[in-house]
């Protein structure tokens, strides 16, 4: 099993799987060099990137991305512009800082896109290489950005493939386990590895997912520490969304020349006079200017906006779906009478175990099985989440988060131009009312539901298996190619 603290991780924009994760991968190659008395030896470094990554790492920044991870940043504390930047700061001078230390000489050529391989294990492959004075290889490692953040060495999913499992550590990824080790190696009270099995918990315990979650949390860290955390990563969201509606950028990086319209849109909706984040305005008076679904949309845009600007975000579970959970917490706390902190922990607790499902049992890449694992899996999430918040049982927070995947099934990863901004930005939005319908929906019935979330979760796997390469994240079918005129 994994953490919530690892399914909602605060990093940076555009893409969890194309810049945070391989910020993460080359911030760790680099730290292996100094566990292993390499980085004196190590005179310069070479990044391939393969498969997705090379298709469209240039639009999401992946070179940035791993340039910063060299260096020694990490995507939760690094600054969003050092990232914009940095590279044209290492190529103009010819130099790097190797894990923040050490100077080495840095050409853009370092990082290639190789675009004629095709990977076996996993679409983003990344092959780090460390050589010495002389030009002679000292080490090298192979790692994959396997979607929402996570990493996972190339060992590691050899043994996924087998079936064995092998639990990674932090941000790495791990394998199927069939015992009640967690995957970071921590033993939990209620594993599960299915929503049936979580079901059965909540019933035989009489407790609900967000309390069961919330025991298998106290493995992990102490309580207090994990509220506080959860609070933390609620206060990301809200600084986004702000960030979102009051930004004065015109238009989004990357050459489409996409505008944004959280800013614009947020005027329009909010109050005359008064700023809807100053704490002091309430339900009525954001009913008054517009309907909910107009607000959802708001939050969702103002979040995928700052995320396809490379700002500060919360992966839920990936970038390019990180505006749905935002904006759904948003409608909660600004739009359903008696929102309150803990609803807010119990929404996040609840979701997280959604998306450890997903996680475990399919994917949440783009890369692996498009947009349905990314947006689709957020969308059943913040179905859930909110579901329980509004005083949904078990069985009708299964039924909400079966309604948000299963109506998001085949759907394709074709961002045009390789950037998080077409078809992304809106599709969160839509998304977001997905998810609020799907709870409402599930709140009318009993719990009871012909097609499960189990089976739901097997076909977005077995969908994304069958689904040709140039509709997952390679920018190479679908609207990339078919709209031109941008």
């Amino acid at each position: 099993m994994l953490s919530t603290l690892d399914m909602f991780s605060v990093g940076i924009g555009p893409s969890s799987s194309h810049t945070v994760g391989p910020m993460r991968a080359a911030c760790a190659f680099v730290s292996s060099l100094v566990e292993r008395d390499l980085l004196a030896k190590t005179a310069r470094v070479h990044v391939t990137l393969y498969g997705s990554l090379a298709q469209t790492g240039l639009g999401h920044g992946t070179d940035r991305a791993a340039l910063a991870g060299l260096e020694g940043k990490q995507p939760e504390t690094v600054d969003p512009d050092d990232v914009l930047h940095d590279l044209d700061r290492c190529s103009d001078s010819g130099r790097l800082l190797l894990a923040g230390t050490k100077e080495i000489p840095f050409d853009r050529s370092d990082i290639e896109f190789d675009t004629w391989h095709a990977p076996r294990l996993h679409p983003n492959r990344m092959l780090f290489r460390a050589l010495d004075a002389d030009g002679h290889l000292i080490v090298e490692d192979v790692i994959y950005s396997i979607g929402g953040g996570f990493i996972a060495y190339e060992d590691e999913l050899q043994s996924k493939v087998r079936g064995k499992g092998r639990g990674g550590s932090g941000n790495a990824g791990a394998g199927h386990n069939d015992d009640n080790a967690d995957d970071n190696g921590v033993t939990v009270p209620f594993p599960f590895s299915s929503a049936a099995e979580l079901i059965a918990i909540c019933e035989r315990e009489r407790l609900s997912i967000a309390d069961v979650v919330w025991r298998n949390e106290a493995a992990f860290r102490p309580e207090e520490e994990t509220r506080v955390k959860l609070y933390s990563v609620w206060k990301t969201m809200r600084d986004c969304v702000r960030n979102g509606c009051t930004s004065t950028e015109r238009t989004l990086p990357g050459g489409l020349h996409v505008p944004r319209r959280a800013a614009t849109v947020y005027q329009r909706l909010k109050p005359r006079s008064a700023d809807i984040f100053d704490g002091h305005t309430d339900r009525n008076m954001l009913l008054s200017r517009a309907s909910d679904a107009e607000w959802v949309d708001l939050f969702a845009l103002a979040v995928s906006e700052e995320n396809a600007g490379g700002g500060r975000i919360v992966t839920a579970p990936t970038n390019g779906s990180a505006g749905i959970i935002p904006a759904v917490l948003h409608y909660y706390w600004w739009l359903v009478d008696g929102a309150n902190p803990t609803g807010v922990v119990d929404f996040l607790l609840t979701a997280a175990a959604v998306g450890y499902l997903f996680k475990r049992n399919a994917s949440i890449s783009g890369a692996e099985v498009g947009c349905q694992g990314e947006v689709g899996s957020a969308c059943s999430m913040a179905a859930a989440g909110l579901c329980a918040v509004l005083g949904g049982t078990p069985k009708q927070v299964e039924n909400a988060a079966e309604i948000g995947i299963e109506h998001n099934l085949g759907l394709t990863c074709d961002p045009i131009g390789g950037l998080v901004q077409i078809p992304c930005i809106e599709r969160n939005a839509m998304a977001s009312n997905t998810a609020i319908n799907a709870a409402r929906m599930a709140l009318l019935g009993n719990g009871s539901h012909i097609v499960s979330l189990d089976s739901a979760i097997r076909t977005m796997k077995e969908t994304g298996l069958d689904m040709k390469s140039k509709y997952k994240e390679t920018s190479r079918g679908g609207l990339a190619v078919n709209v031109t005129e941008c």
